[in-house]
């Protein structure tokens, strides 16, 4: 294989990456990571340095070494943004921008004082001090602090403001006391306790909960727009947007996590069970693995744990202290933490390590299904048999819709899907026979009674699976015609309600509301909707047809022949109104054309 060309398992990697937002690894032929990015979208990202050659040459160099890939998925670009900042700090890849101060991103602290102090700063200081942040965008990070220092005066003075200090009547109100940006705390003219308030909410603004702020800004504008200062409203505008789109904190960097391990865990109770597993250090996520184990003896979760647990301490050398997991392993472990978080960034950070378990296992059906597009048929229609309880798997399903417009042409549609795909050439319509009026109960049970009974006739197999458009009372409709067949018990039926996509069994008033994004109710979904435009494009063409030929069918002495011979040469009924009787007569003949024109009254 040469420099350049990429192995397969490469390629593979590439073509199954997720569009999500993450961090991406490039590693040379030696394991040694040499470049890490961000990106929005890691599947785009990723795949624009493999399919052009490129300007500038370090990158061609970089793409030319790259031997392998790995990739970690978080929440948000911000979060990427973070984790591709910690990343480079740990591991210094040769193609990677070096940081030359190795400063992080900014953080906002209020300090561990009588009076705190609230700043940007780069630094963290463990004194007890509350850390803000990481703010990608230093520039939101100082909006927030002078929007901060409009709302509240909070000191800015470096003074070690003390209740000896204030006692002994050192301080000297400054000019921010005068422009009443500070309530003159060196002098003890504000007491603690109503700082302390001021604080408590510049607290909450900091953990996002910015509302406060937001109101703010929003009557400052409408006073600026009210008092024509039309330019200092759009700056206050400005500042609006920052505040409404930053984000304040990040799971992936933070301050308050410290150093531990977390373990997330992706479960769907199959034999595959996938375990990923996050090292932070200094409060950033520095390190990603995702192991997967297959069931031999029905293990259990916190067994499958433990052997996770032990597998990453010995092949990556890991001493663990405080691990972060869902449910505590099935093992001994001494001297280690396990905490088990419910809310807080700890819960967040897990759930982190969940979605990249979770990914991982999309990754491996995406890549099986890419060898073995059976298998994707298979996965499909088990997951519709175990949502639906069926005895056997529903490779043949139909659908049925009734359409009619206030009584007028009813008519019904059947849908017919094999192994989850429409098979078009198996649709049918049916023009309603027997019922009068708009019943759609009894045109669903006629129109069942039609197709099975025919099936039954011709010996033709039947569905494994019937699914009917409408709630309870056609399902009870659909369910009488397969009882006068003798076929209750031998096709399963459902309905689907159109108003929140609910599941209706026989028998059963409760009904089933699936996973909005579970591929049994896609699939329901597309059944439906299929019916309903197969079945409205036949009624709109029976509606059509009944428009057309309506007036010439109600002409005594006139036959659906005639009728079709004069609207095939003039095209509509307009078009013979407007024909002389010489012309029409050219057509059908004299005898039938004065008929014609006596009754439309063409002169």
């Amino acid at each position: 294989m040469s420099r350049h060309e990429k192995s397969p398992e490469l390629k593979e990697k590439i073509a199954i990456l997720p569009d999500t937002p993450g961090v991406y690894m490039y590693f040379d032929a030696e394991g040694n990571v040499i470049y890490v990015g961000k990106a929005k979208n890691l599947k785009r990202r990723v795949s624009s340095y493999f399919n052009r050659t490129h300007d500038v040459l370090r990158t061609n160099l970089l793409v030319s070494n790259i031997a392998d890939m790995k990739y970690i998925v978080v929440p948000t670009e911000q979060d990427a943004l973070n984790l591709e900042n910690s990343m480079i700090k740990e591991y210094k890849p040769r193609y990677n921008v070096l940081l030359k101060d190795d400063k992080s991103y900014p953080w906002i602290v209020v300090t561990n004082e009588m009076y705190p102090r609230v700043f940007i700063t780069r630094q963290h200081i463990k004194d007890g001090s509350k850390y803000y942040g990481p703010y990608t965008n230093a520039g939101v990070a100082k909006t927030v602090l002078d929007l901060i220092g409009e709302l509240y005066p909070v000191r800015t003075c470096r003074l070690p403001l003390t209740p000896e200090y204030i006692a002994k009547g050192k301080g000297r109100l400054c000019l921010q006391y005068h422009i009443k940006k500070c309530k003159g705390c060196c002098t003890g003219a504000i007491d603690e306790k109503t700082y302390n308030g001021y604080i408590t909410r510049i607290r909450q603004i900091l953990r996002g909960e910015t509302q406060e702020l937001l109101a703010y800004l929003r009557e400052e504008m409408q006073r600026l727009a009210a008092e024509l200062r039309f330019e200092e409203a759009q700056e206050l505008k400005n500042s609006y947007r920052l505040i409404d789109n930053y984000q304040s904190h990040s799971v992936i960097v933070s301050q308050t996590i410290g150093d531990v391990d977390v373990f997330g865990f992706d479960d769907d109770g199959g034999n595959d069970v996938y375990v990923n597993y996050m090292h932070v250090r200094h409060g950033a996520v520095v390190r990603s693995v995702t192991l997967r184990y297959k069931r031999s003896l029905e293990e259990s979760r916190a067994q499958i744990l433990g052997y996770a647990m032990e597998e990453i301490r010995q092949s990556l050398d890991v001493a663990y202290d405080e691990i972060i997991v869902s449910e505590a392993p099935d093992m001994e472990m001494s001297d280690i933490t396990f905490t088990i978080p419910r809310r807080g960034d700890k819960a967040k950070l897990l759930e982190v390590s969940e979605k990249n378990a979770r990914q991982y296992r999309i990754d491996d059906l995406k890549h099986l299904e890419r060898h073995n597009p059976e298998e994707r048929t298979n996965r499909l229609l088990e997951r519709i048999q175990s949502d639906f309880h069926l005895t056997e798997l529903p490779r043949h399903i139909e659908c049925f819709d009734n359409s009619n417009i206030q009584g007028t042409n009813p008519v019904a549609s059947c849908v017919v899907f094999r192994d989850g795909k429409p098979s078009k050439k198996d649709y049918r319509h049916f023009n309603i026979k027997t019922v009068e009026g708009p019943d759609d109960f009894a045109s669903m049970k006629e129109v069942l009674t039609r197709r099975y009974s025919r099936l039954m006739e011709e010996g033709q197999c039947l569905p494994q699976l019937i699914v009917v458009d409408g709630g309870k009372g056609q399902l009870s409709s659909a369910v009488e015609a397969l009882e006068d067949m003798g076929l209750r018990g031998t096709i399963a039926v459902v309905g689907i309600a159109k108003r929140l996509e609910e599941i209706y069994f026989p028998g059963d008033s409760v009904p089933l509301y699936i996973d909005k994004n579970s591929e049994t109710l896609r699939v329901v979904q597309h059944l439906r909707d299929e019916a309903h435009r197969f079945g409205i494009t036949h009624h709109r063409n029976r509606r059509s047809k009944s428009a057309l030929v309506s007036e010439l069918d109600n002409v005594r002495g006139i036959g659906p022949v005639t009728a079709q011979t004069l609207l095939q040469h003039f095209k509509s009924v307009k078009r013979i109104r407007e024909a002389s009787a010489t012309e029409i007569a050219a057509v059908i003949g004299p005898a039938k054309a004065k008929i014609i024109t006596e009754a439309l009254g063409v002169k």
